[in-house]
């Protein structure tokens, strides 16, 4: 039987991603083969990523070796190492982006999170890191927070690629959206091309079931009736479909209006949904649920390498994303008729998101100063 994963695109033009990058990857020639044989069609990758591959063996030593010798401040030694293996990436997913006609072969990395809170720093960030690699692959992240749709705006009018991170709510991520429709109009009114301009809006999925359970739970303790405790538990586990879910009805209903037909005329791009932190973090559920119940037309789903591997094993491939969506709208009202506001959820997640990425950076420099002091010491007793 033929790759499920393979076919997530050539049945229901889904484009599969992986969420994860490092320096062998890119040498021995793993993320071609992903491209090759699975179908991998574009990279995310974040702080987090990044950290665990420069702490965890040796990939970098001989690079950080080096820049430290060259009297590169600690600081600047991770932006070197990242664009480094961001132009490497978008070099070898180059031949999707070509053939696809600039859709997919996407790497994309985030600005630093210091800049989440402000608009124009986010602005300048982005077309630094844009600047810098130099790949017209490459897709800067911004978080989406109320600074940071005017700085969404003004990159996508300016012609930079942009992954807008972070979204949690539906009514969020019709702002991004928004901020996305007028930075093409901009760009249109400007008499620019906007054939190769392209953005994807990154809403995120288990953290939500993760959240939502865990009030869940704490209600259904207190429960004081069976009935109670049962419809109760009828929603673990629900909540994060069916948010995404009803998002991709908002999508289809701006991507088919006649506003955007105008502008899909002059070659605009639909900023397509990328379900974003898809790797099941609840035993109790399926290790491929954020992929399986997620598959439709003109989206992304991007995988941490143990989810490809599933549902390259056992995943089926089918249209899910509509279906079940009258279910999906009553499990969201259900919640907040038993007091669990996704608003709060939402708003909640978003904030820590930041936070986290925030502490990931802080740890990479923690961990670029580690090894560069570790490298110091040996060349000071050799």
């Amino acid at each position: 039987m033929s790759n499920p994963v393979r076919r997530l695109y050539d049945e229901q033009q889904q484009s599969p991603w992986l969420d994860y990058i490092r320096r062998d990857m890119l040498q021995d020639g793993a993320l071609r083969r992903y491209a090759e044989d699975d179908g991998i069609r574009g990279v995310t990758a974040n702080p987090t990523i990044f950290e665990k591959a420069i702490g965890a063996g040796h990939d970098y030593d001989e690079q950080i070796t080096q820049l430290v010798r060259d009297g590169v401040a600690t600081a600047d030694i991770f932006e070197r190492i990242a664009i480094e293996d961001l132009r490497a990436a978008t070099d070898i997913l180059r031949p999707v982006y070509d053939a696809s006609g600039g859709n997919d072969g996407f790497v994309s990395i985030e600005v630093s999170p210091d800049k989440a809170f402000h608009t124009q720093p986010s602005i300048d960030e982005a077309k630094r890191w844009w600047s810098l690699v130099d790949r017209p692959n490459l897709m800067v992240k911004i978080p989406a927070t109320d600074e940071g749709l005017p700085a969404i705006e003004q990159c996508v009018a300016d012609g930079v690629n942009i992954n807008i991170t972070l979204i949690f709510a539906i009514e969020f991520y019709e702002r991004v959206m928004e901020a996305y429709v007028r930075g093409i109009e901009r760009r249109v009114d400007a008499g620019n091309d906007v054939t190769n301009s392209n953005s994807v809006a990154s809403f995120f999925v288990s953290r939500v079931d993760t959240s939502v359970d865990k009030l869940l739970d704490a209600r259904i303790e207190q429960a004081k009736s069976d009935a109670e405790r049962a419809a109760l538990s009828a929603l673990l586990g629900k909540a994060a479909v069916a948010n995404a879910k009803v998002a991709y009805q908002k999508f289809g209903a701006m991507f088919g209006s006649e506003r955007f037909r105008r502008l899909e005329a002059k070659g605009a791009k639909r900023q397509r949904p990328l379900w974003a932190s898809t790797g099941t973090k609840n035993a109790a559920y399926s290790d491929i649920l954020y992929v399986q119940e997620l598959i439709g037309p003109h989206t992304v789903n991007t995988m941490p390498p143990a989810t490809i591997d599933a549902f390259r094993d056992h995943g089926v491939v089918r249209r899910t994303i509509d279906e079940g969506v009258d279910e999906a709208e009553r499990a969201l009202g259900r919640l907040e008729e038993l007091g669990i506001s996704m608003k709060q959820v939402t708003d909640d997640l978003q904030s820590d998101g930041v936070k986290l990425f925030s502490q990931s950076f802080a740890q990479i420099t923690a961990t670029v100063e580690q090894k560069a002091a570790e490298i110091r010491k040996k060349a000071s007793a050799a």
